[in-house]
C-alpha cells in the first residue's frame, strides 16, 4: 500500500458504469480505488478477503460481521451508501475501531418520491391497465385514486415527514404513528398521531418508514393485517422484515387487503418468493432511493466521511452509528 494514498474498496455493486465518476472524484481526493468487480454483493469470505491493505470501504449489502472486522486491519471506516445498516455488527466495529459513517439526509426525498409513485401505482391501477391497453383492451373499472384518501404513515422521520409533505398536496389525511413523536412538525402539517392499530383501521394506505430493529421485526403481523380495510393498500419502502411475508401473502391472494406496493424484502432478491405470482402487488427492487440526485449525494457524503477520518477528524456525529477511535 502506498504510504501517501490510502485504498478505498467500493464494494457497490448495483450501480454499472455510473460508478466511473464517483471513482475518479475519489482518486482527485488522493485515493487508490478497487471497485466491485461481481454483480452482486460480496460474501463474508470475499469480504475478508478483498480487506486488507483497504482504509475504508464504499459500503452496499455486504456483511460486516465480527469476523470481517477481527481480519481487516487496515480498516478505519465503513462508509454506507444509503441509510440503512441491517448488514453491520455496530457493536464490533466499534470494538475495533472502525467508524461506522452513513449517509443520512441524501436520499430521503427520493424514497419519499418512490413511495408516492407506488401509492399512485396501486390507487390508479396502473401495472393492471398498463398490460390491459398492450393486450388491446380498452376500458376499465373504476380505481380508487389517491385524492382525499386517508394515508397511515408508519415511522415520521425524514422519509416518513417527506412523505407526508407531499400528501398535502393531493389534500390527503394523514395519520402517523411513531414512538418519538413531533408534534411541531405534526402541527404545521395537519398531522394527527394515533395509536398503530387505530392507523391499520383507518388507512386507505399503510406506509412503512419504520427502521428495521428488534422491537420491529414483524411489526405488521397477520393479526395487524386483519385490522386494514379489505379496500386498503400496504406500502414498504422501509425493510422487509418489518412485514411478516407468509401473512401479506395470505391477506393479498385472499383479498383481505386491496394491494401492496414493496420496494424491499424480507429476502432479497426475492427469487423464491410467493409474492411474485400475485396480480395485486407492484414490485421494485429495493431501487427507489437510488434517483441520480440521491447518488451525487450519497457519494459526496461518503467521501466527505472518509477524507475526515483520513485527517483524523470525526464525520460528524450526525452522520455516524458510532464514534470508533473518537471518542
Amino acid at each position: 500500500m502506498s504510504e501517501t494514498r490510502r485504498r478505498v474498496l467500493f464494494a457497490l455493486h448495483h450501480l454499472g458504469d455510473r460508478v466511473i465518476p464517483y471513482v475518479k472524484q475519489f482518486e482527485g481526493a488522493g485515493f487508490d480505488v478497487t471497485v466491485n468487480p461481481r454483480a452482486r454483493p460480496y460474501t463474508e469470505e470475499e469480504l475478508i478477503a478483498a480487506l486488507p491493505g483497504v482504509f475504508a470501504t464504499v459500503a452496499a449489502d455486504e456483511p460486516y460481521t465480527d469476523r470481517v472486522f477481527r481480519a481487516a486491519k487496515d480498516l478505519r471506516i465503513v462508509a454506507r451508501w444509503g441509510v440503512g445498516y441491517d448488514n453491520i455488527d455496530v457493536p464490533a466495529a466499534t470494538r475495533h475501531g472502525v467508524v461506522i459513517a452513513m449517509a443520512f439526509g441524501a436520499n430521503h426525498e427520493a424514497v419519499a418520491d418512490g413511495t408516492l409513485a407506488l401509492m399512485a401505482a396501486l390507487g390508479e391501477n396502473l401495472v393492471q391497465h398498463h398490460l390491459h391497453v398492450k393486450a388491446g383492451g380498452w376500458g376499465a373499472e373504476a380505481h380508487p385514486g389517491l385524492w382525499q384518501s386517508t394515508v397511515g404513515i408508519v415511522g415520521l422521520g425524514r422519509i416518513g415527514k417527506a412523505v407526508a409533505r407531499r400528501c398535502r398536496g393531493f389534500e390527503m389525511r394523514i395519520l402517523a404513528y411513531d414512538t418519538v413523536q413531533d408534534r411541531g412538525f405534526a402541527d404545521t402539517h395537519g398531522i394527527t398521531f394515533v395509536p398503530l392499530e387505530v392507523l391499520l383501521r383507518e388507512a386507505d394506505f399503510v406506509t412503512l418508514h419504520a427502521p428495521h430493529l428488534p422491537e420491529t421485526e414483524n411489526l405488521i403481523t397477520r393479526d395487524r393485517l386483519a385490522l386494514m380495510k379489505p379496500t386498503a393498500f400496504l406500502v414498504n419502502t422501509a425493510r422487509g422484515p418489518l412485514v411478516d411475508e407468509e401473512a401479506l401473502y395470505d391477506a393479498l391472494k385472499t383479498r383481505r387487503i386491496a394491494g401492496a406496493g414493496l420496494d424491499t424484502f424480507r429476502r432479497e432478491p426475492p427469487i423464491r418468493s410467493p409474492l411474485l405470482t400475485l396480480d395485486n402487488v407492484v414490485l421494485s427492487p429495493h431501487s427507489l432511493g437510488n434517483s441520480l440526485r440521491a447518488e451525487a449525494a450519497m457519494g459526496e457524503r461518503c467521501l466527505k466521511a472518509i477524507l475526515a477520518v483520513a485527517r483524523g477528524d470525526s464525520p460528524g456525529a450526525e452522520y455516524v452509528l458510532n464514534q470508533g477511535p473518537f471518542k
